[in-house]
């Protein structure tokens, strides 16, 4: 019985229609979401878009293991609430102070958003009836259920904001930031156009290397000072004028002219494109590591530490940290050549190196970015959801004073990494040693995949059939064969020096 003298009603008492109609609208709901995701799946498929396809798989994958995680819950709530501890326990590390509620801590918003206040207060009965029985029984071993059962239904309604903010967050950091790179196709269109000249290409010239407008503008002289200067400088570029055309241009003729020499048709901007792409399926999931990190911060929500405050500057220090690293690499680019020649035969050439790069790993970058993302997805999403669940005057909200300067941080980021580090990324993390496999086209991927594999299998089919005398010379033509086959393989960068492809996008 509730405290207003109302019994439970279970499903052998519910009308059948209720039922009926409960059901109907979750599945139709669910049926929905899935065929939404099924035919946009089919859409980019059907428009090339290979790496986004598999980025909305990525998001699939998400959504089932909030499903596991949701069954897990709901399966394991009644042994949750019946794990019984000593009351002393549960008084140290709250957060909020012992004994303290808001005017709204007896009424949840996130029921009352989609019911009246009638229907609401007997849902928050409904649940208190639901773990009488635990607290019983925790009560008659002088103990406290370790999680109330209200409280296993606000944890699960966290981790489904949480997954939904961070892909809805992640999405429009790149969608913003493709806008913005999208700008510079007119800038490979204009090359195409001016320098697709054969006899203009092979006609000699002489440039004087100190006097090239791009050395002129990042090469600060030699010392300490000019490396200081050269950090200064890259930390407030990154704020205007992220990526120039002058350092589109360099930067792609360095490229090109290290990694595809004997294809100087070589569309550079759709190739780049790919690559985000491929790199935007990795940022959106949420790996085991975040989970953690969701953990201990959860753990360190403690009253009066202001936790979500503090973090709140980790990805805006981060974010300025990898921006003026993105932008240093240009500069260095443009000293190693200046350091090295005073004139060259040619057009000016950059030597794209992962020495450049922290740990020598231009994919630390995204490691760097895709934690970004994520944190900030997080300080949103605990955000709304304590608004809607307890009300902006709870007490785990905090103060007006420390909540302003997280949302003012959180839309900082998501323009400047969108405006500026983005960008950055797509284009000069093509200055590592290596170049990525979204240099060759789909169809030259999947031929070469196919083709390696036919070429292992008929070597291996060989070695089983050739005799012992005959083994060293077979093994020497397998060697070959195999070597050939695993230029695609190390195309994604293992430590090894990639060969130059033979002829990427040569349609192009």
């Amino acid at each position: 019985m509730s405290g207003g003298g109302e019994e439970e009603t279970t499903l052998e008492q519910t009308p059948t229609w209720i039922v009926a109609l409960v059901c109907t609208v979750i599945v139709a709901i669910s049926l929905a979401a899935e065929r939404f995701l099924h035919y946009g799946g089919k859409f980019l498929k059907k428009r090339g878009q290979k790496p986004l396809y598999e980025a909305l798989q990525k998001i699939k994958e998400e959504l089932m293991l909030l499903g596991f995680i949701s069954l897990l819950l709901t399966v394991t709530q009644n042994g949750i609430t019946k794990i019984c501890v000593r009351p002393g326990l549960t008084r140290h590390m709250l957060p909020c102070k012992e004994g303290e509620k808001s005017e709204t801590a007896t009424k949840s918003h996130f029921q009352s958003f989609f019911s009246s206040p009638d229907i609401s207060g007997t849902v928050r009965r409904l649940l208190a009836e639901g773990s009488s029985s635990s607290s019983s029984y925790c009560g008659r071993k002088h103990k406290v259920p370790l999680l109330s059962l209200e409280a296993i239904h606000h944890l699960h309604i966290f981790i489904f904001v949480l997954a939904v903010v961070h892909v809805t967050y992640c999405v429009l950091t790149v969608f913003f930031g493709g806008l913005k790179i999208r700008q510079w196709k007119h800038w490979e269109d204009s090359i195409a156009k001016d320098n697709y000249d054969a006899q203009k290409v092979l006609e000699p010239k002489i440039t004087q290397v100190h006097q090239h407008a791009f050395i002129k503008g990042h090469f600060l002289g030699f010392g300490k000072d000019s490396a200081l200067m050269g950090w200064l400088h890259s930390f407030f570029k990154q704020f205007f004028g992220s990526v120039t055309k002058l350092d589109y241009m360099t930067l792609r003729h360095g490229f090109i002219q290290t990694h595809c020499k004997s294809n100087p048709k070589f569309n550079f901007y759709k190739y780049m494109i790919r690559a985000l792409e491929d790199d935007f399926k990795q940022v959106v999931g949420i790996s085991w590591y975040l989970w953690i990190f969701v953990v201990i911060f959860l753990l360190l929500n403690v009253n009066g530490w202001h936790t979500y405050f503090w973090i709140a500057f980790i990805p805006l220090f981060l974010l300025l940290a990898v921006g003026t690293k993105l932008e240093h690499v240009i500069i260095q680019l443009a000293h190693e050549v200046a350091e090295k020649h005073a004139a060259i035969e040619g057009e000016l050439v950059v030597q794209p190196s992962d020495d450049h790069f922290w740990f020598h790993r231009p994919h630390f970058v995204l490691f760097l970015i895709h934690f970004i993302l994520f944190q900030n997805s997080f300080e949103i999403a605990f955000f709304f959801w304590i608004w809607v669940t307890y009300g902006f005057d709870s007490c785990i909200m905090g103060q007006v004073g420390y909540i302003v300067p997280r949302l003012v941080i959180g839309v900082f980021i998501l323009v400047l990494c969108s405006y500026s580090t983005l960008p950055l990324y797509a284009l000069v993390t093509q200055m590592g040693t290596h170049f990525k496999k979204a240099i060759f086209d789909e169809h030259v991927q999947v031929g070469l995949v196919g083709w390696a594999q036919r070429v292992k299998k008929k070597n291996e089919h060989k070695n089983d059939h050739s005799s012992q005398g005959q083994g060293s010379s077979h093994d020497a033509s397998s060697s070959v064969g195999l070597q050939m086959a695993s230029v695609f393989k190390r195309a994604s960068a293992p430590p090894e020096a990639n060969p130059p492809p033979p002829n990427p996008e040569g349609s192009v």
